[in-house]
Formats: structure tokens, sequence, C-alpha cells
């Protein structure tokens, strides 16, 4: 280290107090739909500008924030380039993840971190107070477009694991699966798909699943063999299956986990029930599922969950847990029967 270079330590300690700009960069880069505009070659910062309608100067100070994180790259003749993690931001790319990061960085969000403080002491979410309603209720009354996004941003995460998740689960002998919570249905419909005999069930609430996948609907190539039945599974599970998929949604406040599972666990003996969750411990995605976990806190006084955690609220609820093994970077996978 040089006599004038500061420490490491307080190089990148800077960079984590001001992570917040890196935070609406990526948000401004996917709402002025910058990765789209930008092709697979290099062209100067003022075509772009162009193309888009925006400041050349301040567009160029954008591109520079992103590509100090890794997003874009500077090329020659005030140019800028595409990253693997930029494509991400394209609204086509096969891995996009545009709409997370939207969901990420609503503007609900950004009222809720500064009190993360009031939080820790009482342990307790913020955003009632703040906002007069509760989370889910605001959402849907007060920020539609928000909303929304959140419907896309969950099924942009599905579509990242969905074919993962066919791969490890036993469907053997099953007739009727059943994908609670399953928002848009993207997971169920990959299932249908890979197995031609199985009939499904997508149950969520009621605005969530009158925007169900295409292929799920009307002359959509699975209708046939789908029912959509809308409920809210913390107070009952309206759907008699054999096979019982819940993929990250075991995020609220521990009563509210056990009676989503108790609901199943209360049906069909015999069912398998199979838990998928991204975990705090691990995982090697521990920097994404430990954010997660503190803004579970603040919007529902939910929160993310540790193996051991997790494992002892699905026995609590009446579930006999068969095994726990990772299914990807990303989730691990609870297989549970309900008991005869």
């Amino acid at each position: 280290m040089s006599a004038t270079a500061l420490p490491r330590s307080v190089r990148r300690f800077r960079e984590l107090f001001l992570s917040a700009a890196c935070a609406a960069a990526v948000r401004a880069a996917a709402r002025l739909g910058l990765a789209d505009a930008i092709g697979d070659e290099a062209e100067p910062v003022s075509t772009v500008a162009d193309r888009l309608g925006v400041d050349t100067g301040a567009l160029r100070r954008l591109l520079r924030a992103l590509a100090s994180n890794g997003i874009f790259a500077e090329a020659p003749d005030d140019g800028f380039v595409h990253t693997d993690m930029s494509k991400l931001l394209r609204e086509d790319a096969p891995r996009s993840l545009k709409y997370s990061a939207l969901w990420a960085t609503e503007p609900w969000t950004w009222t809720l971190w500064p009190h993360l403080d009031e939080a820790v002491r009482t342990g307790e979410p913020v955003f009632e107070g703040l906002h007069g309603k509760d989370f889910f209720g605001y959402l849907h009354a007060e920020a539609p477009e928000s909303a929304e996004i959140f419907d896309r941003a969950m099924t942009q995460s599905s579509r990242l694991s969905a074919i993962a998740i066919a791969d490890e689960l036993d469907l053997s002998g099953a007739e009727v699966v059943a994908d609670i919570a399953g928002g848009q249905g993207h997971v169920l419909a990959t299932l249908l798909e890979r197995h031609p005999g199985l009939r499904g069930v997508l149950f969520d609430l009621p605005e969530v699943v009158a925007n169900a996948d295409p292929r799920l609907v009307g002359e959509g190539p699975l209708a046939s063999r789908t029912a959509l039945v809308p409920g809210d599974c913390r107070h009952g599970v309206a759907a008699d299956a054999d096979v019982y998929v819940l993929k990250n949604i075991l995020e609220w406040d521990d009563e509210s986990t056990i009676a989503t599972l108790r609901g199943i666990a209360e049906g069909r003996p015999g069912a398998r029930v199979f838990v998928l969750e991204n975990l705090l411990d691990g995982s090697p995605e521990l920097k994404f599922t430990t954010a997660m976990d503190l803004l579970l806190l603040l919007n529902v006084g939910g929160r993310k969950h540790t193996r051991d955690g997790l494992a002892d609220l699905v026995r609590r609820s009446g579930l006999r847990l068969d095994e726990v093994r990772p299914v990807n970077s990303y989730l691990h996978l609870f297989a549970c029967t309900v008991p005869e």
C-alpha cells in the first residue's frame, strides 16, 4: 500500500454506506429502458441519449456509476457496452431481473429503510405506521403499479428456478399438484408441461390468479388441466391435491407460517408437501438473503429462515419432515408428508 492510499477497509466501507446510489442507478436504468437501448456493439453516449430522449451528460454519469459496479463497461470513443450483469436488465433476457430490480427499489422501500433501527428495537414492522395500512392492503389499494411489478418480479424469480424445481420434485403417482400462493403460476405451468398426465391448482389471492400465466387460462395449452382457486393460504387452503408446492412464501411471522402449513397438514393423509425457500445458512447467496430478511422485517414483520428454524416450524404445523436438500444456489427443498 502506498503512503497516500487509504486502507481497503476504509474504501470498501465508504462504498457500502453509499450503496443506495447503486440501487438507485439500477432502478433508473430499468425505468429508462437503458439496457434495451444499448445494442451488442459500443455506441457513443450521445447516440444512446438521443434514442432515449435524455440528457447526454447525465446519462454518461449514470453509465459511469453503473460501470463502476460491473453493470455495463466503458469502451473507446465515449461508448459503453454490455456486461453479463447489464444484460439482466433487458426486457427479453432469458434470465431477466428487470422487474426484480424494480420491485426491490419501489418508492415504498425508500421510506422503510431509514426506520430499520426502530424495527430492530421493537422487532415489529414499520410499514403500517408509515402508510396507514398493512403492506398488502396498501399495495393493492394505493400502489397498483407496484403490485403489478411484484407479480412480474415473482414470475421472473420463478423462471430462474422453475426448471431446477421440476428436476428435483418427485411427482411419481401424483394426479393433482397445488401451487400454493403460486403467483401467476409459472412453476405450476412448468410442472404441467413436464408431466402431461398431471392436473394443477393455482391457489392465490383473487387479484393474483386473475392475472395467471396465459398457458393456464382461456385457450392456453394447459387451461383444461388447471383450476384457478382464489384465497388466502394464511386462512385455509381450499385445494385438494396429492402434492403441494410452496415456493418462497413462508416469509411472514411464525404464526402465519404455521397456520399455512397446518391448513395443508389437516388435509389429505399421505399428501406430499414440497417447501422451497432460500435460507440464512448454507447458501452462497447470503448477502441477498440477509438483505431480503431485513426488508421483510420492515414491511410485513416476516423473516427468512435458518434450516433448523424452518424445520421446527414445519414440525410444529403437524407435517412430517422427510428430507432437506439444496436445489440450487438460491433454494433449499424441504420434502414433507401429511401424516396418515
